[in-house]
């Protein structure tokens, strides 16, 4: 999928050529008879005013998939609130002998915020955006940390696509989180990881097998976990900033936004929108940096 994108190529030129063999993660989780649910990803809606509830580039989630849960368009916080309501029920089928009253054995989530608006005018600011994703993802794990599932849980959270936003730090890396009581607590694991670890990981205690030779030579994230548990649950912080600020028509970038694509995520050229994200947040005068290439081929 994504060679095709760098190329230039834009979504609406995509095939069925990049959807893996083996299917996707919960299409292994359904061939082992597991239970799953998708929050978001990959997600599709007939027209607009109807709910999310297709999935035309992953089969294996039809009917499977959060319907008043929106991949876009709203705000994490108001997505934040749809899982919760939701979790809320599964909670009270804990001990239910029904496997689809309980919680999903696998959940996959996007909250898709994070990408920002870039400065179109009238729309929220890619600070107060960021900020709402992280508080979402905050009023998340407290509630999933408060409930009875919280023994058995493990929340994995990464960026989307982040290998494309240069800063002073390399490319080709990101922050990953682990969530869970057999996580240790307040450790920075420095292994070099990779997304196919964190996908490899989640087989292993989904009882999964790998499904590409990529997640089977992936390193697990074995050095995050330890062996006893701490169930210490989790309490959010509240935003510091103002998540309902909006970009005004003077913001830097604001004219090339507003002829940028924001319906769904990646369709916009990704070099342009993250200057525009970075002088929204550095200032208009601060320049972006380049990527450094070390070997360059002809």
């Amino acid at each position: 999928q994504w060679p095709i994108t760098y190329g230039g190529q834009s979504a609406s030129e995509r095939n069925y050529a990049y959807i893996p063999s083996a299917g996707n993660i919960w299409d292994a989780a359904k061939r082992k008879g597991l239970t799953y649910r998708s929050y978001g990803e990959y997600a599709a809606r007939v027209s607009d005013g109807t709910t999310f509830d297709n999935s035309p580039n992953a089969p294996g989630l039809a009917g499977h998939v959060a319907p008043h849960y929106k991949r876009m368009g709203a705000r994490d916080t108001a997505n934040a609130a749809e899982f919760i309501r939701e979790f809320d029920e599964y909670e009270k089928n804990y001990e239910s002998k029904d496997p689809n009253k309980r919680l999903p054995n696998f959940m996959v989530m996007a909250l898709s915020e994070n990408h920002t608006n870039g400065t179109r005018p009238g729309s929220y600011t890619p600070v107060a955006m960021v900020a709402s994703n992280d508080l979402a993802v905050g009023l998340i794990v407290e509630r999933i940390s408060h409930s009875k599932y919280w023994p058995e849980t493990a929340i994995f959270i990464i960026e989307d696509d982040a290998q494309d936003g240069p800063d002073h730090v390399d490319a080709h890396r990101t922050a990953g989180l682990v969530i869970s009581p057999y996580v240790k607590r307040e450790k920075v694991d420095s292994t070099m990881y990779s997304t196919s670890s964190m996908l490899r990981t989640m087989e292993l205690l989904l009882g999964l097998p790998p499904m590409s030779q990529y997640d089977a030579a992936a390193t697990p994230m074995y050095l995050t976990f330890g062996d006893k548990a701490d169930a210490t649950p989790y309490n959010h912080l509240e935003a510091q900033v103002d998540l309902n600020a909006k970009n005004t028509a003077r913001a830097w970038g604001a004219r090339e936004s507003k002829k940028m694509d924001f319906d769904d995520v990646d369709r916009n050229a990704p070099f342009v929108l993250n200057e525009i994200i970075w002088r929204s947040v550095k200032g208009a005068d601060s320049r972006m940096p380049l990527p450094v290439h070390s070997y360059q081929f002809k």
